[in-house]
């Protein structure tokens, strides 16, 4: 099919794409990357009268070091992601997460500011952002202003950016000399969405206990979902076999994913609890390794 016939705006700055949005309305979108935004419009399932293109934007597809942590501008793709030195030295974790995000072609078009702003429960930087408190920033026609990662997803293709406004930069900040952090998934075949993903946050005490933990997931629920029981269940602990193991399953149990005809509810829960053991066991072996150095 072909999508509804739409206008087409490209601003040079970001005060052009506020004001093309204002003038547009509720009916206006955002266009990034259009990896997936493009093919909702193409089934019909999305029908914007106007497309604001934010492609041709000075300063959105900066990477840049900021104190300890790093500021990705909302156009940066996936692919730079996964080869920037500077990303890979400062936030290795979305080094290691960028090849997961579908195929190479996907990867070279879309960016990491759409797939924040699109919100599908099933992709990976959602989750990523929620693991490792990511601050956005977004602007409107009354200024800028920085949502926390936790306050940023709502439900399904539903964020607390407003439709006059329009995310310019995230802010990824720094694990810290005693942190670790780690990612996985599972899916049918190569590039497709997971079935089941999850991401693991270690910060080890001088003695080698955990001083705070975290695990994220994907594909469990309406959005990506943080679990931050974990670093409650495993502070002060050595992080040893067991211990890991108790607290992935527990974070297992308190999920409500949902049944469809890739897997079941019980299947997903199986596949999280897996997972959150993995990740965890990796966070740990990584912050362990910065304590030892």
């Amino acid at each position: 099919m072909k999508p509804a016939p739409f206008a087409y705006v490209a601003p040079d700055s970001v005060e052009g794409v506020v004001g093309a949005l204002v003038e547009a309305g509720d009916d206006a979108k955002v266009l990034a990357g259009g990896q997936s935004l493009l093919p909702l419009m193409a089934l019909r399932l999305g029908r914007p009268s106007v497309l604001v293109d934010v492609g041709r934007v000075d300063g959105l597809d900066r990477v840049e070091v900021v104190g300890d942590d790093l500021v990705v501008g909302a156009t940066v793709t996936h692919a730079r992601l996964g080869r920037d030195p500077e990303v890979a030295r400062v936030a290795p974790l979305l080094a290691e997460v960028a090849p997961f995000v579908a195929h190479a072609a996907v990867r070279n078009r879309g960016t990491l500011g759409g797939s924040l702003a699109h919100n599908d429960p099933a992709a990976e930087w959602p989750a990523v952002a929620l693991l490792l408190d990511v601050v956005v920033t977004v602007q409107g026609p009354t200024g800028a202003r920085e949502i926390a990662a936790a306050d940023l997803f709502e439900s399904y293709l539903t964020t607390t950016i407003e439709p006059d406004e329009v995310l310019t930069a995230v802010r990824v900040p720094g694990l810290g000399p005693r942190g670790g952090a780690a990612f996985d998934e599972v899916s049918r075949r190569a590039g497709d969405f997971a079935l089941v993903g999850a991401g693991a946050r270690v910060t080890l005490d001088d003695d080698g206990a955990v001083a705070s933990a975290a695990v994220s997931f994907l594909g469990v629920g309406s959005t990506a979902v943080l679990d931050a029981t974990v670093g409650a269940d495993l502070a002060g602990r050595p992080p040893d076999e067991a211990a890991i193991d108790e607290v992935a399953r527990a974070a297992a149990a308190r999920l409500d994913p949902h049944d469809d005809l890739h897997a079941t509810a019980a299947y997903r829960r199986r596949l999280a609890a897996t997972l959150a053991r993995r990740t965890l066991t990796t966070a740990v072996a990584r912050a362990s390794a910065e304590v030892a150095s």
